[in-house]
């Protein structure tokens, strides 16, 4: 645990992307191996299953703390993240570091408290807050909720992956896709590049960027391939030893939720991966987002919503093929063998068609009509591109529709994650249902800095009440907001759901009497649900 804090110092001190690769890379080369895969496992925020709620940590640090229930929750509300707010107030000024490992802290401490009884696992875990320093105390908490977040993201630790292992970052990517556990032997599979050979195993997948300024400046119009935007769930189709296997882009397999595309691909040879995008079909139509979505929702597919909510599959690339790996060809080629491939394919199982335009106004012009069809934008793809891992910008490009947006008053706010952990960056949004105020969005991205401590600063000046370590505020402030897209939801008082709201500005100029309607919303909802009806065939 020494080394894994002093690793997870280095990282939360510096906003160095090289620095933080090289710590992560110096730690994977000297580290056991086993703590090792267990720092992989925990830098990629995976989580094990908690043994210990927040709950119970909260009440047993209000016994243990020896001071007033008030002042535990001033400095709670304080800090705003309880597992800081714990080493803060109960770790020892002085205290010796553990000399346990982060194994032995996984597999011999924090995983057997699951088989503990509440008053076994209090006397294990408040013993260990009385022992350890401030920031292994803060580190374990961490731990035991699954909530420890440090500021790298998952290309981080696979490029510090590939330096200390000698190896291609995309084959470290690829090994690390799926379930998989840490343990010594993983990590020496990882190391001679042998934890990738699963045949249910997909590839890494390739991102495209957001497309910021006029498709003019990509050059010829001619060296695009450019197609629709779906809306649907990023996936591949692995068809390998006589088996199917649908990966989604979040690494989860959802291969018994669609059984429809399993049975269509059936049809493939073996050694075929497709990628895609797995939408809601039906009528050779691609339906909403929120159709989708009662599919994903469910553990158990009835026949009912099998029936309402059919699924297909649109491919638009083809990685693998007679179990030769084609990502290292041009997209040009890949095509040309997916067209051939899909021939004659059922329409579960269809290509993603390509939208043909002469020049760059005539593709803005379809783009235009995206809202309409029921699609996000169009995708503009070199042809001469090879099929990359990860996020590399020049090479695939979206092109998104203009969001949707409306006005919203601050209602409530609660503490952030990681270094925004003591200031309050996750706002609640509210808009006019008659003379009331009814939430319909939450957000904690699209403000800088300064207009976070400055919002901050008036919360807490301006707080009504208080329930946990959240805060309803005087509904004064009125902040614009954009959105992707809106769905009926019978979990939400307002009666609708947006999609990946976040903050545009700050309207310092609107009262809050000014904001918009639920009203205003609805009407947007029976645009986009009359919009659906037109929405394009794979």
């Amino acid at each position: 645990m020494r080394r894994f804090a002093a690793l997870y110092e280095e990282l939360d001190t510096t906003n160095s992307t090289r620095a933080k690769v090289e710590a992560m890379a110096r730690y994977f080369s000297s580290a056991p191996a086993a703590d090792a895969a267990w720092a992989v496992y925990v830098l990629m925020g995976r989580r094990v299953k908690r043994s210990v709620g927040q709950s119970l940590l909260h009440a047993w640090l209000v016994e243990e703390a020896a001071l007033p229930l008030w002042l535990v929750q001033e400095t709670y509300g304080s800090v705003g993240d309880l597992a800081e707010t714990i080493a803060l107030l109960i770790a020892p000024k002085t205290a010796g570091r553990s000399e346990e490992s982060l194994t032995e802290w996984f597999e011999a401490r924090i995983l057997p408290l699951r088989d503990l009884t509440p008053p076994e696992k209090r006397a294990c875990v408040v013993a260990w807050w009385h022992r350890l320093s401030y920031r292994e105390c803060f580190l374990v908490n961490k731990l035991l909720t699954g909530a420890l977040r440090v500021g790298v993201s998952r290309s981080l630790v696979t490029r510090a992956l590939a330096q200390a292992l000698h190896l291609e970052r995309g084959e470290v990517e690829r090994s690390l896709i799926g379930e998989w556990q840490p343990s010594e032997s993983f990590w020496q599979a990882l190391s001679r590049n042998e934890a990738a050979s699963l045949a249910s195993h997909p590839y890494p997948f390739f991102l495209a960027s957001p497309l910021a300024g006029p498709p003019e400046e990509l050059g010829a119009r001619e060296a695009w391939l450019a197609e629709w935007k779906w809306d649907g769930i990023r996936g591949q189709v692995v068809r390998r030893a006589a088996a199917c296997t649908i990966w989604s882009r979040g690494e989860e397999v959802v291969t018994e939720r669609f059984p429809e595309i399993v049975a269509a691909a059936a049809a493939l040879p073996d050694g075929t991966v497709l990628d895609g995008e797995v939408v809601a079909w039906r009528d050779n139509r691609v339906l909403p987002f929120a159709h989708l979505q009662q599919r994903i929702g469910r553990l158990k597919l009835s026949p009912k919503i099998l029936k309402e909510v059919p699924a297909g599959f649109i491919a638009y690339d083809l990685l693998e093929r007679d179990s030769i790996d084609l990502r290292g060809i041009a997209l040009a080629d890949r095509r040309a063998a997916l067209v051939a491939l899909l021939a004659g394919s059922s329409t579960v199982l269809s290509l993603s068609p390509e939208i043909v335009a002469a020049s760059w106004q005539d593709l803005a012009e379809l783009r235009a009509t995206a809202r309409t069809l029921g699609v996000e934008g169009l995708m503009l793809k070199r042809w001469d591109s090879i099929y990359g891992v990860g996020r590399q910008r020049g090479a695939w490009w979206k092109w998104k529709i203009d969001p949707f947006v409306f006005d919203g008053v601050l209602l409530y706010a609660a503490p952030g994650n990681g270094r925004r952990s003591n200031l309050y960056t996750d706002y609640t949004f509210g808009v006019w249902d008659g003379k009331a105020l009814v939430p319909v969005a939450k957000a904690y991205s699209g403000l800088d800095n300064q207009e976070i401590a400055e919002l901050d600063r008036w919360i807490r000046a301006h707080t009504l009440e208080k329930f946990g370590i959240v805060r309803s505020v005087e509904p004064v402030h009125v902040f614009e907001l954009a959105y992707e897209g809106i769905a009926k939801s019978k979990r939400h008082k307002s009666g609708i759901a947006l999609r990946f709201p976040r903050m545009v500005r700050w309207r310092r100029d609107k009262p809050a009497g000014e904001a918009d309607r639920l009203e205003d919303l609805q009407r947007v909802l029976e645009t986009v649900v009359a919009g659906s009806e037109a929405a394009p065939s794979g």
